[in-house]
């Protein structure tokens, strides 16, 4: 693999935020290997074998460094893997535009927009009544709170309206006849991030009416297309391997020197922490309290704050 450094993605078949990374790695060609997990704890392969507890999926190592977060591990692939040096990206130039890449909106948009606005709306129209007592159990004790699968039913035909008002939002930046969100020459990471929560409930017809949104509908086919065509390209393409054989395979590896991301010392003034410490981290989403993850503080500090909103 690249670098020298293996690749391993953690996750289940049905998690869509594995699915959302499993598209990255196609679109930049990034062969690596794949353990699944269970959907529900325990997770021995992580918890056990690497010692990590944080229970977000998917996990993502390369080489000795593991990432937790799909915003980072897009990003981390995107560094470690270059355009450069022959993959692909998920920050794809402009058309016409002078070989400029908008970067740093594509993060904020996949970022702030998808995994803040469109996700959790997806997400409620999941047909709760149908899920078993221990999913239901798993994620009530990551959110904090009993999960009500008779009023998450209930609130689904709003929840549907504010989706169709987001799916009306897609339509409009695709309504000039682009190819993809952003005008660029390939699929970025906003097309990544908007893709992936729709394509997970596209069986909601009612919602992706191709009259009514025909060239948000199109987009949405024309993904579907390129990401098939990818797969059987063999871009990207996985290996199965055991949570053991990949454990043995990370402690084997290398790590990234601390330095690429870099010790910011204005914002560890500002979190009061300093190089060398070991920090804890929790999302602020949900599941504040029932997983966080210790890191050593230089290679934190860079990043926590554009990662962890």
């Amino acid at each position: 693999m690249s670098n020298n450094s293996p690749v391993i993605i953690y996750g289940y078949e049905e998690s869509p935020y594995a699915h959302k990374i499993n598209h990255v790695l196609k679109l930049k060609n990034i062969a690596h290997h794949k353990v699944t997990v269970s959907s529900v704890l325990p997770r021995p392969e992580l918890s056990e074998l690497l010692g990590i507890s944080y229970r977000r999926i998917p996990v993502l190592a390369i080489g000795n460094d593991v990432y937790c977060d799909t915003s980072l591990i897009a990003y981390a692939l995107e560094r470690r893997f270059p355009n450069s040096t022959g993959h692909g990206t998920i920050f794809p130039k402009r058309k016409g535009g002078g070989g400029k890449a908008d970067t740093g909106m594509i993060k904020a948009f996949a970022q702030y927009y998808t995994d803040k606005a469109i996700f959790p709306l997806a997400a409620g129209m999941l047909p709760w009544k149908k899920f078993p007592e221990a999913f239901l159990k798993d994620r009530s004790d990551f959110s904090g709170g009993q999960i009500n699968a008779n009023a998450m039913m209930a609130r689904q035909p709003q929840a549907l309206s504010v989706l169709s008002a987001n799916l009306a939002l897609v339509e409009e930046q695709l309504s000039d006849g682009r190819e993809w969100l952003f005008d660029t020459e390939q699929p970025s990471l906003a097309d990544v991030s908007v893709y992936f929560p729709l394509d997970w409930i596209r069986w909601k017809k009612d919602l992706f009416d191709a009259k009514k949104f025909p060239h948000a509908v199109q987009w949405l086919s024309r993904m579907s297309a390129h990401l098939k065509q990818l797969k059987s390209d063999g871009a990207g393409k996985p290996t199965d391997i055991s949570g053991a054989d990949a454990g043995k395979l990370i402690a084997a590896s290398s790590h990234e020197s601390y330095d690429a991301v870099g010790f910011d010392e204005t914002e560890a003034t500002r979190l009061g922490v300093q190089h060398g410490a070991v920090v804890a981290i929790a999302p602020e989403d949900s599941g504040q309290c029932s997983h966080s993850i210790a890191f050593p503080c230089a290679y934190v500090v860079g990043k926590m704050l554009m990662i962890w909103g």
